[in-house]
């Protein structure tokens, strides 16, 4: 039966993802343990174990996000009374407790309100901040109105001009949101021109606090705190109701509208979806759907996000020539949205405003009451995204030519990759960064000239590199910086190019390993195929909302067949895939966003893979979405294929090995030795194998670990090239 797979390894195919797979342990008692507590199978429990979530308290809490109990904010932001207290006095200074005329007060008291700004930022967690706190003031009869930054000309943050032309305009109080907290010359010169400050912010703290009246910012509570993880529309949300509550103005209307944009903001910008946000969000993507902000249905109706079924993704394999990307085959068939939707639909069409064009089009969006107002603003977001794609797709496209010429060759000893070109936007560059990162496994720094002598770029890191730390390491040679670990931004003067190449490459080499150096894919759980089917999908749902901190989960399979495969789309790889268990077939459909370049995939594969519905015709059907492939570890083939032993050299890490297939006992063994003479026996199938000069002194290794499964790897391919030449 075995040499029936020997001609699959005797075709040539082209290379598979250069990738380290990384297997959370598997902790399978405790599983069952939980799974008896939870009603859940085993499996689930094995991916709540991997979240940190290991006894049935923990269980419990976290499935039960919606009886949350949270403390009131007033307890752990120590400046929100203050913030309540300048806003009230603003918007109702006549007004007594809840909102009630004072008996003093005459009807022409409204003229004695104070003028309100709010100066917010350029990214969706910014705009939708701006929108939040203006529809909520408005509504509560504040005269307020807003400024942005110029992306492409000032830049991130509240400036000394926005503060000097709020004077000019009479406003008394400004508001700061998702920015303000490293502002402190612009705060002081508001404070030198009388003007009162509320900063609203969640980025780091700076070593001295600008000089505001009051400051919300989730870093400057306790540690402990539910709050702790939330974005900037967090806390323009938090600020927006504790205000309406404080004004007797808390009405269902305004308390929904509020929490669809902090939800839009929150998984648009990336913030942990675990805690408050978790709780909120959840709620959230069940309103959204019936959302009555007219912004909002113009979004969800513009960008195609499926609220009641339809045709589905299947469209794409009836129609090659059809330019189908990532995004316009997410479709949702429930009453509720998904992270995704939001995530792969509405966030990008707000994000490329931000990016690209004027902010003023989402905050008229999100704020205007005009439905016609509110679909012509979202087919402009519609536009913009379309030529955002385009503009990401040339560079990208640019950037990898660039590196396969000039970078490539030197990429292990570099350990990291700094790519300037002019004529970049440097409104998409870090889009294009993250991508390059997945593909070459490496820190991107990508820049391009605002001028002869001026670069301004963006840097996207992988787990082992932190980037604001690099960036601190080169800072002589530049001119602004900022970030966090994952990313960040900086400005340099071009002459000082070659000297940051080299700095940031001893920065890398330094907290680098070769083996660091492939882009890392995180595996939950092994699943058979036979495993996965509706009622399984369902019980998925307990993870939702599922995002940044809690992941969508990733299951592997070992040793599948692929009967069938295609190019979709723009260069999409759609696939039919089966294992045999217990001599039964188990086939399933399955999608590689942008894998033309691995087209065809071989026919026996380890797989990783994320799944995901398709509605097509009035069915729903589960299907998997590629996130990795490797040869098989689990595969006989090449003992079963010929009867001489198998035996080749190989070179990894620049070291010199020797691998080949021998006989032991019944189950063949893959054997690896190191020039130091030391031996990874791994019976073929196992995931366990031996380590050591000898049997007798060797020590149990699991070799799903990335550090043995990259070598194993290597092995498998060199082995299988062998395999062609008989």
């Amino acid at each position: 039966m075995l040499d029936q797979f020997t001609p699959e390894f005797s075709r040539p195919h082209r290379r598979l993802p250069n990738q380290r797979w990384q297997i959370y342990p598997q902790k399978t008692e405790l599983a069952q343990q939980m799974a008896q507590t939870t009603s859940l199978s085993p499996l689930i429990n094995q991916l709540l174990i991997n979240r940190g979530i290991e006894t049935p308290e923990q269980a419990q809490v976290f499935l039960n996000s919606g009886n949350l109990i949270l403390p009131s904010p007033l307890e752990d932001f120590p400046d929100l009374g203050m913030s309540l207290e300048l806003l009230h006095n603003a918007i109702a200074p006549w007004a007594g407790p809840l909102g009630t005329i004072a008996p003093s007060a005459a009807p022409e008291a409204i003229a004695s309100q104070e003028k309100i700004a709010i100066c917010g930022d350029y990214d969706a967690d910014g705009m939708t901040s701006t929108a939040l706190l203006l529809r909520s003031l408005r509504w509560l009869g504040a005269q307020v109105d807003y400024a942005i930054p110029s992306r492409m000309h000032e830049g991130y943050g509240i400036n000394k001009r926005i503060v000097e032309e709020f004077h000019s305009e009479g406003v008394g109080l400004i508001l700061t949101v998702d920015n303000g907290i490293s502002a402190f010359e612009p705060i002081e010169r508001a404070r030198e021109l009388g003007l009162k400050v509320i900063i609203t912010d969640h980025h780091d703290i700076p070593q001295q606090l600008p000089p505001a009246h009051a400051i919300l910012n989730p870093k400057l509570i306790r540690e402990s705190s539910p709050y702790r993880g939330i974005a900037g529309v967090g806390v323009a949300y938090i600020l927006a109701v504790s205000l309406a509550q404080k004004l007797g103005q808390a009405n269902d209307d305004i308390l929904t509208s509020m929490l669809e944009l902090f939800t839009l903001g929150t998984i648009a910008d990336l913030a942990p979806l675990t805690g408050v946000n978790r709780h909120w969000v959840k709620s959230g993507l069940q309103h959204l759907p019936k959302s009555k902000l007219p912004g909002v249905r113009a979004l969800i109706q513009m960008s195609g996000v499926h609220l009641s079924g339809g045709q589905g993704d299947e469209s794409i394999q009836n129609s090659k020539s059809r330019s189908v990307d990532r995004e316009a085959t997410q479709s949702q068939n429930s009453k509720s949205l998904k992270p995704e939707d939001i995530g792969f639909r509405l966030g990008p069409r707000i994000n490329a405003i931000g990016r690209i064009a004027d902010p003023q089009i989402v905050i008229e969006l999100l704020t205007t009451d005009d439905m016609g107002i509110a679909l012509e603003k979202a087919m402009q977001c519609e536009a913009i995204n379309r030529q955002r794609q385009e503009m990401c797709e040339q560079i990208e496209n640019e950037a990898r030519e660039i590196v396969e010429i000039e970078y490539l060759p030197s990429l292990q000893e570099d350990r990291v990759l700094v790519i300037v070109q002019p004529d970049w936007h440097h409104g998409v560059i870090g889009i294009v960064a993250s991508r390059l990162v997945e593909r070459y496994g490496v820190p991107v720094f990508i820049g391009t000239y605002e001028d002869e002598g001026q670069i301004r770029g963006s840097a996207r890191g992988i787990p082992e590199f932190h980037v604001f730390d690099a960036l601190e390491y080169s800072q002589d040679l530049l001119g602004k910086f900022g970030g966090h670990k994952a990313a960040g931004g900086f400005s340099l003067p071009s002459e000082n190019l070659e000297a940051l190449r080299s700095r940031l490459s001893e920065f890398a080499n330094q907290c680098l390993e070769p083996q660091h150096l492939k882009p890392l894919l995180k595996i939950d759980t092994s699943a058979l195929l036979n495993q996965i089917h509706h009622q399984f999908y369902q019980q998925l749902n307990v993870l939702e909302p599922c995002g940044i901190d809690n992941p969508d989960p990733v299951f592997w399979t070992s040793n599948v067949r692929v009967i069938e495969q295609q190019i979709v789309g723009k260069g999409h790889i759609k696939l039919t895939i089966t294992q045999t268990i217990d001599d039964s077939e188990y086939k399933i459909k399955a999608i590689a966003w942008r894998w033309r370049e691995y087209f065809p995939l071989p026919p026996r594969l380890d797989i990783a893979y994320k799944l995901r519905e398709n509605h097509f015709n009035g069915n729903t059907t589960i299907e998997l979405e590629l996130l990795g492939v490797r040869l098989p570890t689990q595969s006989h083939i090449f003992f079963a294929a010929h009867s001489a032993p198998l035996r080749t050299t190989f070179e990894y890490n620049q070291c010199h090995y020797t691998c080949g297939i021998y006989k032991n006992g019944s189950v063949p063994e893959l054997r690896i030795g190191n020039p130091d003479g030391k031996i990874l026996a791994v019976p073929l199938g196992h995931s366990i194998g031996l380590l050591g000069s000898s049997r007798q002194q060797a020590i149990q290794v699991d070799v799903s670990q990335p550090q043995y499964n990259q070598i194993l790897q290597t092995a498998l391919q060199a082995l299988s090239m062998l395999s062609n030449q008989y």
